[in-house]
């Protein structure tokens, strides 16, 4: 059995997850060898999927005198609340779903990889744009709702309120908007980084720990990359608040100053 593998097929070693352990053993088998190409959207659903059932078995049968799961989802609902309002204002509890949502499913994403069998999908850079063209186009409808077509073009314009604002506005717009590409997708290369960067180096020590023991013909080996592991769960927590966090306020950016 393998215990880590070249990320998409020759380089860096990632920990095995349990499409590549079945890929190298029916790699002749098509159904396999599709689930292998897309082992990241494949994770990614049972993740949804896995969501879904929680936020269901938490809701179903809601009790004055919460249960263990419903307390755990409404304190962490709460939290998500208070982040929102906290960077956005009081109108922060209309956009807490969406922040909440992103912050829930990237963590789990970052986190998944440190279960045996599984894969973070946010260690693939494909994974990490799509949620941050998903927070552009969010930002974007956001500001045409709230601002209309002339409030959004005027924020663009660098919302020039004198002579030496308009002067500059051909400097300003180009920038403002390469400015709002720029922003989301900063935040996917960074989670990117991160999180495939903890994958490769708990793969590297796993791969230290068999090569340990390889002498004795032993199938496991020294349980080297523990430590990062837990490092791995405090850096994965952290890059899903810094993502939720930072796309919060571009959508702070955004609003009319009223709203805040």
């Amino acid at each position: 059995m393998e215990a880590a593998n070249g990320a998409h097929g020759g380089g860096a070693p990632e920990v095995a997850n349990i499409i590549t352990l079945l890929n190298s053993y029916f790699h002749e088998s098509s159904i396999i060898s599709f689930l292998h190409h897309w082992e990241n959207p494949f994770f990614s659903g049972l993740i949804i999927i896995g969501l879904v059932i929680v936020a269901r078995l938490a809701t179903k049968q809601r009790a004055m005198v919460p249960g263990k799961l419903q307390n755990f989802v409404e304190f962490a609902l709460e939290s998500l609340d208070n982040l929102s309002k906290g960077v956005i204002g009081h109108h922060g509890r209309h956009y807490a779903p969406f922040i909440g949502t992103l912050f829930i499913y990237i963590l789990v994403m970052n986190l998944s990889g440190l279960v045996p069998f599984f894969k973070s999908p946010s260690s693939s850079l494909n994974t990490t744009i799509g949620l941050a063209v998903i927070v552009f186009i969010y930002v974007q409808y956001t500001g045409l709702r709230r601002l209309g077509i002339g409030g959004y073009i005027f924020h663009l314009l660098g919302q020039p309120r004198d002579v030496m604002g308009w002067v500059f506005v051909p400097l300003m717009l180009p920038l403002h908007v390469i400015e709002e590409f720029i922003k989301p997708m900063s935040l996917s290369l960074r989670l990117f980084g991160n999180v495939f960067g903890e994958d490769v180096l708990i793969g590297a020590f796993v791969t230290m720990g068999i090569m340990a023991l390889s002498f004795m013909g032993s199938p496991i080996g020294i349980p080297l990359q523990i430590p990062f592991m837990l490092l791995a769960i405090i850096t994965g927590t952290i890059q899903a608040l810094v993502f939720t966090l930072l796309s919060t306020v571009y959508l702070s950016l955004m609003l009319p100053h009223e709203e805040h």
